[in-house]
């Protein structure tokens, strides 16, 4: 009897999140740990906030911070049968999809000009805020 129990398939929960770009290519970071290049999947254990870094050459390097939710079936009490006796795989996907902006460069001579007025406002002892954008 206790053999047949032994047998039979057992509960168990795949949590699977996937990073997405646009452009695909970045080097995405879960939680400071490097995952991959986008697209880049990776599984979990635990539900909550989680950090996403992704990095491109010639783009903006994007941190977002997201709230992964639990499903229904992993509300205690529940998450025991679907961990343990529930006869089959439970599969949870997320998908996060970023868009990525360029890196826009200031143009030189914009760069020189204002290095020039600061260098000028010092002289006389101005002290300015930076600029704002």
């Amino acid at each position: 009897m206790f053999a047949g129990i032994a047998l039979l398939p057992m509960g168990c929960v795949r949590r699977r999140m996937t990073v997405r770009t646009n452009p695909p290519g970045a080097t995405v970071s879960v939680d400071n740990q490097v995952v991959g290049t986008s697209p880049a999947a990776t599984s979990f254990v635990y539900y909550g906030t989680r950090e996403f870094r992704i990095e491109k050459d010639g783009y903006r390097t994007e941190t977002i911070r997201k709230k992964i939710k639990a499903p229904w079936y992993q509300m205690p009490g529940i998450d025991f049968v679907a961990e343990t006796l529930w006869p089959g795989e439970i599969r949870d996907e997320r998908i996060i999809d970023v868009q990525l902006v360029p890196k826009t460069l200031e143009p030189t001579e914009n760069l020189i000009e204002r290095a020039d007025s600061l260098r000028t406002q010092s002289r006389v002892g101005v002290v300015t805020a930076p600029p704002v954008r």
